[in-house]
């Protein structure tokens, strides 16, 4: 007498076999990994470290009077005029700065939740919590209060919203920026933004390295002097604005 099949065996035989599924293209591909997501958090950090530091550098014209900051602002916008349209790459820059950013923050949380999932107990030990790094601890406030403070200053210097600063009018960016920050609340946020500014960007600027696969015990020195000494700059610039117009210095 013959032996019966197990069902388990028969419905196993006539399952159809499920393709796997086509691989993404290559930069899809590799941005599913953990690498390839540290990789765009580096690389979407340099964009933004160059930015800041461009803004600052762009800002020192304030000091040099009105028209050097008004002469200044109107060259952001006519970039490259008349061979491509006014504020064409003005927008250009924008729009690759908001997918950085993006880019950025989609890769930290994606990160932060892989992390969370490996370990998710965290820092128990005394001595773990003190080995890890203060600036890496603190990335968790840091990063959401830059992100408040950019929505905050667009609404102030760059769209010009009326419940944050009434006395905006529209192309005198000097005259905005010295009543914007003639108010000791608006100062006090930048202030404060900017250091927080300042901590990412320390601990931002020493990763990143890392990031990329430059870590050699050699030069990791070094690279952390080149964080504190960029953090520092970008945070003495960008609180030298507010001060100054308090001050009476700016007028």
């Amino acid at each position: 007498m013959a032996q019966a099949t197990p069902r388990s065996t028969v419905e196993a035989a006539v399952r159809p076999i499920r393709k796997r599924p086509k691989p993404l293209p290559w930069p899809l591909s590799l941005y599913q990994t953990y690498v390839g997501k540290k990789w765009v958090m580096a690389i979407t950090g340099v964009i933004g470290l160059l930015f800041v530091a461009g803004h600052m550098f762009g800002n020192i014209k304030m000091y040099m009077g009105e028209q050097e900051f008004l002469h200044y602002a109107e060259g952001l916008r006519t970039v490259a005029y008349p061979i491509v349209p006014e504020k064409f790459l003005l927008w250009v820059a924008r729009l690759g700065l908001l997918g950085a950013l993006v880019l950025h923050l989609h890769a930290a949380f994606s990160i932060w939740n892989h992390n969370r999932k490996v370990r998710p107990v965290g820092y128990q030990s005394r001595r773990d919590y003190i080995a890890a790094d203060w600036a890496s601890r603190t990335m968790l406030w840091t990063g959401p209060i830059i992100l408040l403070f950019i929505a905050f200053h667009l609404a102030d210097l760059t769209w010009g919203v009326e419940a944050v600063n009434p006395d905006f009018q529209s192309g005198e960016v000097y005259q905005n920026v010295v009543a914007s920050f003639s108010r000791w609340p608006v100062a006090t946020i930048y202030i404060v933004a900017n250091v927080a500014l300042g901590i990412h960007i320390y601990h931002g600027a020493w990763s990143l390295f890392q990031s990329l696969g430059v870590n050699n015990p050699q030069i990791n020195q070094g690279r952390r002097i080149f964080a504190a000494l960029f953090a520092l700059a970008i945070v003495a610039g960008n609180v030298s604005f507010p001060l100054a117009v308090l001050l009476g210095i700016v007028e």
